[in-house]
Protein backbone atom coordinates (compact mmCIF):
# COMPACT_ATOMS: atom_id res chain seq x y z
CA UNK A 1 0.00 0.00 0.00
CA UNK A 2 1.33 3.88 -0.76
CA UNK A 3 2.50 5.49 2.01
CA UNK A 4 -0.07 8.27 3.55
CA UNK A 5 2.93 10.85 2.52
CA UNK A 6 1.66 10.57 -1.21
CA UNK A 7 -1.86 11.60 -0.78
CA UNK A 8 -3.04 7.72 -1.78
CA UNK A 9 -4.43 6.83 -5.24
CA UNK A 10 -7.69 5.91 -6.20
CA UNK A 11 -8.34 3.92 -9.11
CA UNK A 12 -11.60 5.11 -10.96
CA UNK A 13 -13.15 3.11 -13.30
CA UNK A 14 -15.75 4.42 -16.06
CA UNK A 15 -18.27 2.01 -16.91
CA UNK A 16 -21.43 1.68 -19.57
CA UNK A 17 -22.70 -1.58 -19.72
CA UNK A 18 -19.49 -3.34 -18.28
CA UNK A 19 -20.83 -6.22 -16.32
CA UNK A 20 -19.01 -9.04 -17.91
CA UNK A 21 -15.70 -6.86 -17.61
CA UNK A 22 -15.82 -5.28 -13.80
CA UNK A 23 -15.47 -8.91 -11.74
CA UNK A 24 -11.95 -9.33 -13.54
CA UNK A 25 -10.44 -5.52 -13.66
CA UNK A 26 -11.60 -4.56 -10.37
CA UNK A 27 -9.78 -6.85 -8.33
CA UNK A 28 -6.55 -5.68 -10.09
CA UNK A 29 -7.16 -2.58 -8.35
CA UNK A 30 -7.85 -3.81 -4.78
CA UNK A 31 -3.87 -2.52 -3.98
CA UNK A 32 -5.08 1.38 -4.51
CA UNK A 33 -6.23 3.26 -1.44
CA UNK A 34 -9.64 3.82 -2.80
CA UNK A 35 -12.11 2.08 -5.58
CA UNK A 36 -14.16 4.07 -7.31
CA UNK A 37 -16.34 3.23 -10.66
CA UNK A 38 -18.47 5.83 -11.96
CA UNK A 39 -21.35 4.40 -13.67
CA UNK A 40 -22.47 5.93 -16.93
CA UNK A 41 -27.10 6.16 -16.38
CA UNK A 42 -27.35 5.11 -19.91
CA UNK A 43 -26.24 1.66 -18.51
CA UNK A 44 -28.71 -1.10 -19.54
CA UNK A 45 -27.11 -3.53 -17.93
CA UNK A 46 -25.90 -4.44 -14.12
CA UNK A 47 -22.79 -2.59 -14.10
CA UNK A 48 -23.59 -0.59 -10.76
CA UNK A 49 -24.97 -3.70 -8.86
CA UNK A 50 -21.72 -5.75 -9.67
CA UNK A 51 -19.01 -3.02 -9.10
CA UNK A 52 -20.63 -2.48 -5.43
CA UNK A 53 -19.61 -5.84 -4.62
CA UNK A 54 -15.89 -4.86 -5.43
CA UNK A 55 -15.43 -1.55 -5.17
CA UNK A 56 -14.95 0.94 -2.41
CA UNK A 57 -17.22 3.47 -3.89
CA UNK A 58 -19.63 3.68 -7.28
CA UNK A 59 -21.16 6.65 -8.24
CA UNK A 60 -23.58 7.05 -11.28
CA UNK A 61 -23.85 9.90 -12.93
CA UNK A 62 -25.78 11.40 -16.66
CA UNK A 63 -23.30 11.35 -19.13
CA UNK A 64 -22.58 14.40 -21.88
CA UNK A 65 -18.85 13.27 -23.19
CA UNK A 66 -15.73 11.86 -22.25
CA UNK A 67 -13.87 14.48 -20.78
CA UNK A 68 -16.45 16.23 -19.15
CA UNK A 69 -17.04 12.76 -17.40
CA UNK A 70 -13.27 11.93 -16.75
CA UNK A 71 -13.03 15.44 -14.89
CA UNK A 72 -16.28 14.39 -12.88
CA UNK A 73 -14.27 11.36 -11.79
CA UNK A 74 -11.28 13.53 -10.80
CA UNK A 75 -13.95 15.78 -8.57
CA UNK A 76 -15.58 12.39 -7.08
CA UNK A 77 -11.96 11.02 -6.34
CA UNK A 78 -11.00 10.87 -2.34
CA UNK A 79 -7.26 10.50 -3.13
CA UNK A 80 -4.50 12.79 -4.43
CA UNK A 81 -3.43 10.58 -7.27
CA UNK A 82 -6.32 9.08 -9.62
CA UNK A 83 -5.23 6.36 -11.56
CA UNK A 84 -7.65 6.03 -14.63
CA UNK A 85 -8.52 2.12 -15.67
CA UNK A 86 -10.67 1.05 -18.69
CA UNK A 87 -13.23 -1.54 -18.24
CA UNK A 88 -11.98 -3.76 -20.31
CA UNK A 89 -7.87 -3.08 -19.85
CA UNK A 90 -6.00 -4.89 -16.70
CA UNK A 91 -3.35 -4.22 -14.29
CA UNK A 92 -1.03 -6.32 -13.23
CA UNK A 93 0.71 -6.83 -9.97
CA UNK A 94 4.16 -5.59 -11.53
CA UNK A 95 2.28 -2.38 -13.12
CA UNK A 96 0.73 -1.90 -9.45
CA UNK A 97 4.49 -2.05 -8.29
CA UNK A 98 5.91 0.14 -10.39
CA UNK A 99 2.84 2.94 -9.65
CA UNK A 100 3.67 2.45 -6.19
CA UNK A 101 6.99 2.76 -6.30
CA UNK A 102 7.56 5.75 -8.87
CA UNK A 103 4.66 8.10 -6.35
CA UNK A 104 6.25 6.99 -2.98
CA UNK A 105 10.09 7.97 -4.68
CA UNK A 106 8.43 11.68 -5.05
CA UNK A 107 7.08 12.24 -1.82
CA UNK A 108 10.17 14.86 -1.38
CA UNK A 109 10.86 15.68 -5.10
CA UNK A 110 10.25 19.61 -5.23
CA UNK A 111 9.83 19.55 -8.93
CA UNK A 112 6.81 16.61 -8.94
CA UNK A 113 5.23 15.41 -11.70
CA UNK A 114 1.82 15.74 -12.44
CA UNK A 115 1.12 12.94 -14.58
CA UNK A 116 2.75 9.66 -15.82
CA UNK A 117 2.03 8.33 -19.34
CA UNK A 118 1.44 4.44 -19.00
CA UNK A 119 2.11 1.78 -22.29
CA UNK A 120 -0.61 -0.54 -23.42
CA UNK A 121 -0.46 -3.13 -24.75
CA UNK A 122 -3.26 -3.69 -26.88
CA UNK A 123 -5.16 -7.19 -27.72
CA UNK A 124 -7.01 -7.06 -30.90
CA UNK A 125 -9.01 -10.05 -32.51
CA UNK A 126 -7.31 -12.06 -30.32
CA UNK A 127 -3.96 -10.99 -31.38
CA UNK A 128 -1.07 -9.37 -28.96
CA UNK A 129 -0.06 -5.79 -31.22
CA UNK A 130 3.59 -5.13 -32.27
CA UNK A 131 3.11 -1.47 -34.34
CA UNK A 132 0.47 0.34 -35.77
CA UNK A 133 0.43 2.39 -33.18
CA UNK A 134 -1.74 0.17 -30.67
CA UNK A 135 1.71 -0.75 -28.79
CA UNK A 136 3.79 1.17 -27.20
CA UNK A 137 0.25 3.12 -27.28
CA UNK A 138 0.96 5.68 -24.23
CA UNK A 139 -1.83 6.60 -22.23
CA UNK A 140 -1.67 9.59 -20.00
CA UNK A 141 -3.29 8.03 -16.60
CA UNK A 142 -2.02 8.58 -13.14
CA UNK A 143 -2.63 11.84 -12.93
CA UNK A 144 -2.00 14.14 -9.47
CA UNK A 145 -5.72 15.18 -8.83
CA UNK A 146 -5.61 18.98 -8.13
CA UNK A 147 -2.92 19.54 -11.20
CA UNK A 148 -4.70 17.54 -14.38
CA UNK A 149 -7.83 18.56 -15.82
CA UNK A 150 -9.16 16.99 -19.14
CA UNK A 151 -10.02 19.94 -22.05
CA UNK A 152 -13.45 19.45 -22.70
CA UNK A 153 -13.23 20.73 -25.88
CA UNK A 154 -12.40 17.45 -27.14
CA UNK A 155 -15.43 15.26 -27.25
CA UNK A 156 -13.27 11.56 -27.86
CA UNK A 157 -9.62 10.35 -27.22
CA UNK A 158 -9.22 12.92 -24.05
CA UNK A 159 -6.82 15.34 -23.73
CA UNK A 160 -5.22 15.78 -20.21
CA UNK A 161 -4.10 19.46 -19.45
CA UNK A 162 -1.48 19.25 -16.51
CA UNK A 163 -0.07 21.57 -14.46
CA UNK A 164 3.49 20.30 -14.27
CA UNK A 165 6.19 17.97 -15.71
CA UNK A 166 4.56 14.34 -16.96
CA UNK A 167 6.67 11.50 -16.90
CA UNK A 168 6.96 7.61 -18.28
CA UNK A 169 6.21 4.18 -16.72
CA UNK A 170 7.63 1.10 -18.40
CA UNK A 171 5.18 -1.67 -17.25
CA UNK A 172 2.05 -1.91 -19.71
CA UNK A 173 -1.48 -1.90 -19.22
CA UNK A 174 -3.02 -4.63 -20.99
CA UNK A 175 -5.94 -3.41 -23.35
CA UNK A 176 -8.12 -6.44 -24.02
CA UNK A 177 -9.54 -4.06 -26.89
CA UNK A 178 -11.87 -5.15 -30.11
CA UNK A 179 -13.07 -8.79 -29.88
CA UNK A 180 -14.81 -8.34 -32.90
CA UNK A 181 -15.07 -7.20 -36.43
CA UNK A 182 -18.62 -5.54 -35.82
CA UNK A 183 -17.21 -4.20 -32.33
CA UNK A 184 -14.51 -2.40 -34.27
CA UNK A 185 -16.72 -0.98 -37.00
CA UNK A 186 -19.39 0.20 -34.16
CA UNK A 187 -16.66 1.81 -31.99
CA UNK A 188 -15.06 3.71 -35.25
CA UNK A 189 -18.05 4.75 -36.63
CA UNK A 190 -18.75 6.43 -33.53
CA UNK A 191 -15.54 7.69 -32.80
CA UNK A 192 -15.32 9.17 -36.62
CA UNK A 193 -18.91 10.99 -36.37
CA UNK A 194 -17.45 12.75 -33.27
CA UNK A 195 -13.94 13.59 -35.08
CA UNK A 196 -15.51 14.97 -37.91
CA UNK A 197 -17.35 17.35 -36.13
CA UNK A 198 -14.06 17.91 -34.62
CA UNK A 199 -12.27 18.30 -37.97
CA UNK A 200 -14.62 20.95 -38.98
CA UNK A 201 -14.48 23.06 -36.11
CA UNK A 202 -10.86 23.33 -35.99
CA UNK A 203 -9.91 23.87 -39.33
CA UNK A 204 -12.54 24.07 -41.10
CA UNK A 205 -14.13 22.52 -44.09
CA UNK A 206 -11.43 19.77 -45.57
CA UNK A 207 -10.29 20.47 -49.27
CA UNK A 208 -11.33 17.72 -51.79
CA UNK A 209 -7.89 16.90 -51.99
CA UNK A 210 -7.69 16.11 -48.02
CA UNK A 211 -10.38 12.96 -49.34
CA UNK A 212 -7.31 11.06 -51.01
CA UNK A 213 -4.33 12.92 -48.79
CA UNK A 214 -5.25 12.20 -45.35
CA UNK A 215 -6.04 8.30 -45.88
CA UNK A 216 -2.98 8.02 -47.77
CA UNK A 217 -0.88 9.59 -45.01
CA UNK A 218 -3.12 7.68 -42.47
CA UNK A 219 -1.81 4.24 -43.69
CA UNK A 220 1.54 5.21 -44.24
CA UNK A 221 1.85 6.58 -40.56
CA UNK A 222 0.82 3.22 -39.39
CA UNK A 223 1.71 0.75 -41.56
CA UNK A 224 5.29 2.25 -42.68
CA UNK A 225 6.15 4.39 -39.67
CA UNK A 226 4.40 2.82 -36.92
CA UNK A 227 5.36 -0.69 -38.41
CA UNK A 228 2.11 -1.81 -38.89
CA UNK A 229 3.17 -4.70 -41.28
CA UNK A 230 4.64 -6.64 -38.22
CA UNK A 231 1.14 -7.49 -36.98
CA UNK A 232 1.06 -9.38 -40.31
CA UNK A 233 -2.66 -10.07 -42.21
CA UNK A 234 -4.10 -8.42 -38.96
CA UNK A 235 -2.18 -5.07 -39.16
CA UNK A 236 -2.34 -4.76 -42.99
CA UNK A 237 -6.32 -4.99 -42.16
CA UNK A 238 -6.30 -2.61 -39.06
CA UNK A 239 -4.05 0.00 -40.96
CA UNK A 240 -6.32 -0.01 -44.48
CA UNK A 241 -9.37 0.46 -41.85
CA UNK A 242 -8.06 3.40 -40.26
CA UNK A 243 -7.18 4.65 -43.57
CA UNK A 244 -10.96 3.95 -44.65
CA UNK A 245 -12.27 6.15 -41.53
CA UNK A 246 -9.69 9.08 -42.51
CA UNK A 247 -11.69 9.18 -45.56
CA UNK A 248 -15.08 8.95 -44.04
CA UNK A 249 -13.74 11.86 -41.50
CA UNK A 250 -13.05 14.03 -44.52
CA UNK A 251 -16.06 13.00 -46.13
CA UNK A 252 -18.56 13.55 -43.44
CA UNK A 253 -16.64 17.29 -42.10
CA UNK A 254 -17.05 17.86 -45.92
CA UNK A 255 -21.00 17.20 -45.51
CA UNK A 256 -21.60 18.97 -42.36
Amino acid sequence: MIQSATGGVTACVIARDEEHHLPEVLPTLRWADEVLVVVNTETTDRSAEVARKYADRVEVRPFSSFPVYRNTALDLAHCAWVFFVDADERVSAELAAEVQRVLAAEVNTQDRTAGWWIPRRNVIFGHTMQGAGWFPDYQLRLLERCRARYDESRPVHEVVELRGPSGHLTTPLLHLNYQSLGQFVHKQRRYTSFEARELLAKEGRPSHRALAGRPAREFWRRYVALAGWRDGWVGLFLCAAMAFYAFERVRQARAL
